[in-house]
């Protein structure tokens, strides 16, 4: 898609309330913005705004330290926009140093929405002359999402993100990667944030920003997790590697997507609630570092992933599934 095509996008409308974007100029050079970003106050043309998205992805990766030079990672890749923009950055700015990057692509099975990502998965992974793998919950478990969620009580997002970490995990080590890196963007952490501080649950909040590797877990990178998920549909846009693609049929089951809503409110009302989420976050964890220490995980005694009790959380699910 042309920059031209994006006038009158959705994803073009991240600007001030009665500021038309086309009349607004880029802060850096003068050339027509294409995207207003109201938590930082920049106007960016499509140059400034591609360079400005995969400069400070590289800071994330930079400042975290989750690539080093000689790793080979696994990219979970669904063909959704995250991660079709992941795939597509990390190859940018990971293109001279020796990294070697792998696509991996879980079919969950559900009906109507997975075939026409796994081809656009495909499809960029083609592009970009990268590796892919796929994998499928059929083949893993014996069972398609599909048939798992009629009748349980269980919501569909549990089954598939137990499911879907537990695959990653296992192919990452039959492919030998050190490290799988998730489309996880910053509405996706803000979200997660709050669901937690919602229940009360400062140990799995604890949990979600982990200190140090463990045995038999291949360790997770989120280079997009500050990355704002309209700024990612963008990205792909002006770089031609957008698919359009439908919401998951089981994603307004789940209370994410009402906190989803709840920070799109506040942040359309006040910009950069959603970072500010983030940073404070960063700042309990640096604080509470010490004082919630990091499980030991033990080997599942069926399947020998990970896990806290004697079964790991994806064998649970199987067992209940099986009676």
């Amino acid at each position: 898609m042309t920059e031209g095509g994006l006038r009158g996008n959705r994803y073009e409308s991240a600007h001030h309330k009665g500021t038309k974007t086309q009349r607004t100029i880029c802060t850096k050079c003068g050339e027509r913005a294409i995207i207003s970003q109201r938590y930082s106050g920049q106007h960016l043309c499509r140059d400034h705004f591609v360079q400005d998205f995969e400069r400070r992805v590289a800071d994330t990766v930079q400042k975290n330290n989750m690539v080093r030079d000689g790793e080979r990672i696994s990219v979970a890749v669904s063909g959704g926009k995250d991660s079709t923009a992941l795939l597509f950055c990390l190859r940018r700015i990971l293109a001279k140093r020796d990294v070697e990057l792998v696509a991996v692509t879980v079919d969950e099975g559900i009906a109507g929405y997975r075939d026409d990502t796994i081809e656009a998965a495909k499809a960029i992974a083609q592009q970009l002359g990268i590796e892919q793998h796929i994998v499928s919950f059929r083949e893993e478990y014996g069972y398609e999402l599909d048939e798992m969620v009629p009748g349980k009580k269980v919501a569909p997002c549990t089954y598939c993100g137990v499911f879907r970490k537990s695959a990653l995990n296992q192919a990452a080590k039959r492919l030998g990667t050190d490290k799988v890196a998730t489309g996880h963007n910053l509405d996706d952490e803000a979200q997660t944030i709050m669901m937690n501080y919602l229940k009360g649950d400062i140990e799995r909040l604890m949990r979600f920003r982990p200190w140090r590797a463990q045995r038999g877990l291949v360790p997770r990178i989120k280079p997009l997790r500050e990355m704002p998920e309209k700024e990612i549909a963008l990205y792909c846009m002006v770089n031609e590697v957008f698919t359009e693609s439908r919401e998951c049929p089981y994603a307004q089951l789940s209370l994410r997507a009402d906190v989803r809503d709840m920070l799109n409110t506040l942040e359309s009302q006040f910009p950069g609630t959603k970072h500010s989420t983030l940073q404070g976050f960063e700042k309990i964890v640096a604080r509470a570092q010490g004082s919630y220490a990091q499980m030991e995980l033990a080997a599942c005694k069926e399947c020998g992933e990970p896990c806290v009790k004697v079964l790991c959380k994806a064998c649970e699910l199987l067992e209940s599934l099986k009676n």
